[in-house]
């Protein structure tokens, strides 16, 4: 878990110095450098990158990704994030991960017409969105921040890790 999560702080710290450079016209980044890029997805990155996940992601897509925080994974019992991280448990990691993506390119203005819908995920699973005097929530997640814009799709912020059944 240490070596990924230096390379995650590695890639964080390199993007951070091109997006501190001077370049005038940048081009926007795929959904897994700007995750990285915010510096509140280290968790998430790490476990992408222990699921093979990381080319799919900055794939042409459109991907919308509901993108738990570094606090919702520490939500987790003790020791989850590192037991899923092991190589044996890959395939359950990629069933998380891939629970969190919807097809797509969904807006933050759709989600809300979208009140107790079933949306299916790209593991095959739906989640449920609601939608409570403007607030959504994904499958009791509230969704904290909306409509963080990659070139691959859209990132909508999370604070809770959601799990299939």
């Amino acid at each position: 878990m240490k070596a990924i999560l230096k390379y995650s702080v590695a890639a964080l710290a390199a993007v951070a110095l091109v997006a501190g450079s001077s370049v005038k016209a940048q081009a926007p980044k795929d959904i897994v450098d700007t995750a990285v890029a915010a510096g509140s997805f280290k968790t998430l990155a790490a476990a992408l990158q222990a699921a093979g996940l990381v080319e799919t992601l900055k794939g042409k897509g459109p991907f919308t990704v509901f993108a738990p925080t570094d606090a919702a994974f520490a939500k987790l019992p003790a020791g989850t994030v590192e037991n899923l991280l092991k190589p044996e448990n890959k395939a359950q990691l990629t069933a998380i991960l891939t629970y969190h993506v919807v097809p797509g390119n969904v807006l933050a203005a759709q989600v809300v017409t979208m009140n107790g819908a079933d949306v299916k995920t790209v593991n095959g699973q739906t989640v449920k969105i609601g939608v409570m005097g403007g607030k959504v929530t994904v499958n009791g997640a509230n969704v904290v921040t909306t409509d963080v814009k990659a070139s691959n799709g859209v990132i909508h912020v999370i604070d809770t890790v959601i799990l299939p059944k």
